[in-house]
């Protein structure tokens, strides 16, 4: 869109006289816009809870451009550059290989700088506004009534009490908690004491999977606030909420909105690697604001700051059912892959295998390649032809991860999809290739967490098959056996 100032007010295209039309150009080619004052104006309440809190493109807003423009105005609303001084004002990219040139229908010039990096979100482009509002804010405050009457471990009393502390001094909080030790439980005081001070928070997540799982659990246990799930293709992307569910991607379109940020899965992929994820985070943030994360694997960096003490840490090292964490086995396997691309299982796994199917306990079996998995499927449905495979771009992965809970599969393929968010009672786990590059420490770990999760299954096999022993495996099981000494430590174990 072009448009033109006059008064040091902006006049988009559509209303610009005839005689001034010539003047028009790209909001980009502006050095400074200026905000105008609020003033008395019957605004709209709908239009208010579509854009508080948020930067949107003209194209996401079903409002007309004249119901906008009176808005911006009377300073409800303003007009923001996409992109300035080479840097994407939604999703912070300065990297100038992901800038691209076109020729625009729009501004009518040949080169229109537009971002790459967020543009499955809807293209950001030099001639592109930004539309923030900026009119009276929304009264939060309601009478929250958390609906829950479960009881908290001892490591995780001591969580949540730090993570109410956080919320209501503004602070940060990184929560290192083992998998399966009960982390939503542990946000619900904090949510508590948010929503009743009258603040907007907001839960993120790299994986629409734990936004699925989370949003039920979260309108369960505060029946009272009509909770917001937002994720590629949600339908309540218009809605406004107190209490706001997203995957990371999302916050893009937010812009100091939130009083507390909790994100999980600190560590997963994307977020833990893409500073646009990371930035969009600090960017939705109100200036004074709390920021939680969570996750049981921080990255080096996070537990450098912890070590420093420069990032204020709780750790619960236990499971909200007391017993200590399964211990992976280190088992050799030898040259795995040529066994498998001769049509053959080591013969340490196929034991393994074989021991789990006579014992029906269900079982998952990592591998770090989609190929060498699909190449070992047959072999395994040799011993069971109900054994199945998995994979992030399998159609059927929801049926098949549905049918591995009802008990119909009795051992799953997979890749470190399912490192997370799955939790099938009673199941063993395998890795097939532990000494693969691809199974990271974090990885590991993950996925040795599937195993135990159940305070009346609390044990299970975990075994890492290798064909070569490497640092990234003994970090993992010294990673799980460390957090079970200090379970013990605290007094917070229960002797087995």
């Amino acid at each position: 869109m072009r448009f033109v100032i006059k008064n040091e007010r902006l006049i988009p295209e559509p209303f610009v006289p005839e005689e001034n039309r010539q003047q028009l150009k790209s909001i980009a080619r502006f050095d400074h816009l200026s905000t105008i004052p609020l003033k008395q104006f019957n605004y709209s309440p709908p239009l208010q809870e579509l854009l508080i809190g948020k930067a949107l493109l003209l194209d996401e807003i079903p409002f007309t451009l004249q119901t906008l423009y009176e808005h911006y105005l009377h300073g409800h609303l303003s007009f923001q550059k996409g992109i300035q001084e080479g840097s994407c004002m939604r999703c912070g990219n300065r990297d100038p290989h992901l800038f691209g040139d076109m020729s625009c229908s729009r501004c009518h010039e040949e080169k229109c700088r537009y971002c790459r990096c967020c543009i499955m979100m809807g293209r950001v482009s030099s001639c592109t506004p930004l539309i923030t509002w900026t009119g009276p804010t929304r009264d939060n405050q309601i009478a929250p009534f958390l609906q829950w009457n479960g009881q908290l471990s001892e490591g995780q009393k001591e969580a949540s009490k730090q993570v109410v502390t956080a919320i209501q001094n503004h602070q940060k909080l990184l929560v290192w908690a083992v998998c399966g030790a009960g982390k939503t439980e542990v946000l619900f005081a904090g949510i508590h004491e948010a929503l009743q001070t009258g603040k907007r928070i907001c839960i993120a997540s790299p994986r629409t999977d734990v936004i699925h799982e989370l949003t039920p659990r979260l309108q369960n246990a505060f029946p009272h606030i009509p909770v917001v799930s937002l994720f590629g293709g949600s339908e309540q992307k218009n809605e406004y909420s107190p209490l706001t569910l997203l995957t990371t991607h999302q916050l893009y379109r937010f812009q100091a909105a939130f009083d507390a940020v909790i994100v999980d899965e600190v560590d997963a992929f994307p977020y833990a690697y893409d500073k646009t994820l990371q930035f969009a985070v600090e960017k939705a943030r109100k200036k004074q604001s709390s920021l939680i994360l969570l996750t049981a694997t921080p990255s080096s960096k996070l537990k450098k700051q912890s070590r420093k003490g420069t990032l204020p840490t709780v750790k619960i090292p236990v499971r909200y059912h007391g017993h200590p964490l399964p211990v992976p086995n280190i088992a050799w396997a030898g040259n795995w892959q040529k066994k498998i691309s001769k049509g053959k299982l080591p013969h340490s796994i196929a034991v393994w295998s074989k021991e789990r199917l006579q014992q029906q306990k269900q079982a998952f079996i990592f591998f770090p390649h989609i190929e060498t998995m699909q190449m070992a499927l047959p072999i395994f449905q040799q011993l069971h032809p109900d054994i199945q495979s998995v994979h992030a771009e399998d159609p059927e992965r929801k049926v098949k991860v549905k049918s591995m809970r009802r008990g119909d599969i009795p051992i799953l393929l997979t890749t470190t999809i399912l490192e997370r968010g799955v939790t099938v009672p009673g199941v063993d786990v395998a890795v097939v290739g532990a000494d693969d590059l691809g199974f990271k420490e974090a990885a590991l770990v993950q996925i040795s967490g599937r195993v135990g999760r159940r305070s009346d299954l609390p044990q299970g096999n975990i075994t890492f098959f290798h064909h070569g022993k490497t640092m990234t495996m003994v970090k993992a099981v010294g990673h799980i056996r460390q957090m079970n000494k200090e379970g013990a430590k605290r007094g917070w174990l229960i002797h087995e």
